[in-house]
């Protein structure tokens, strides 16, 4: 039985937490929302450049009293750094707001076209100079992938993008898998656009759980690391109350079949 704990070996040998806490949109409850989180057992907390909050999320895990090596963040460049070759100085600025000596996940946050390899160059040297344990991508589709893997000379370790019930991503997760490039879902929940699904109530009501729970257990029993946002503790402690049941296969078929492509952001047209 996993626990809160568990990890997800990458494929460069490196651990990362299966479940964690995602900070879009936290604004000013970012510290006291990681700060519980921590508190409560957390290990992965991810953010970006893009939610402005890196400072606040570097001071939440500089003061939570739990050693740095024992914490895994994960942050992100943004599209116009790219567009403009400034990708350096964009880590440059994220590691200086976070406040840290390294980050431990350093991901591409959309794919540029035209940018896809002169961006993973850099951060291949970032990786070399240890700056960070692990790189990898967000919103990658296998073709994007493909187009990295012909100059890249690090596989990315991860590929962070939406997936919920109803964008379960089966085939791009599936090439993840064959390609030993760890799954990662943003919006697990899915904005809460299927916590009143009956099958996903159903399934909530037989384990004495709530749909959220259901669907962050699916991530979970499917190898998908996962980082619901919230900044309400309560929220915080439940969405982690998912490590004491397991789904059967014909539930975790179920929720598969939920699947209807709804996707809020088409890496294929990132105009942002």
């Amino acid at each position: 039985m996993k626990t809160l704990q568990s990890v997800v070996t990458l494929n460069n040998g490196v651990e990362m937490p299966i479940f964690g806490l995602g900070v879009f949109r936290s604004d000013g409850d970012t510290v006291p929302a990681v700060t519980s989180a921590i508190r409560h057992g957390y290990r992965l907390i991810d953010t970006a450049a893009y939610y402005f909050n890196e400072k606040e999320v570097g001071e939440a895990v500089k003061s939570s009293g739990v050693p740095r090596d024992e914490i895994f963040v994960t942050t992100k460049l943004w599209n116009d750094r790219q567009r403009e070759g400034t990708q350096r100085e964009a880590f440059e600025e994220s590691l200086n707001a976070l406040g840290l000596e390294y980050v431990d996940l350093y991901l591409v946050h959309w794919p540029i076209p035209g940018k896809i390899q002169e961006t993973w160059k850099v951060l291949e040297k970032l990786y070399d100079e240890k700056l960070v344990r692990a790189i990898g991508v967000s919103n990658f589709l296998p073709h994007h992938l493909e187009e990295l893997s012909v100059k890249g000379n690090v596989a990315p370790a991860v590929d962070q993008f939406e997936c919920h019930p109803y964008l379960t991503r089966k085939e791009l997760r599936d090439y993840c898998k064959k390609h030993n490039i760890a799954a990662e879902a943003w919006s697990p929940l899915g904005r809460g656009a299927s916590l009143e699904e009956p099958v996903l109530k159903e399934i909530a009501e037989k384990y004495g759980k709530t749909p959220a729970q259901i669907i962050l257990r699916y991530d979970v029993e499917n190898e998908i690391i996962t980082i619901p946002k919230s900044v309400k503790e309560k929220r915080i402690m439940e969405n982690a109350d998912i490590f004491d049941f397991e789904l059967t296969p014909e539930e975790i078929a179920q929720i598969d079949s939920l699947d209807r492509g709804d996707m809020h952001g088409d890496p294929d047209c990132v105009t942002w």
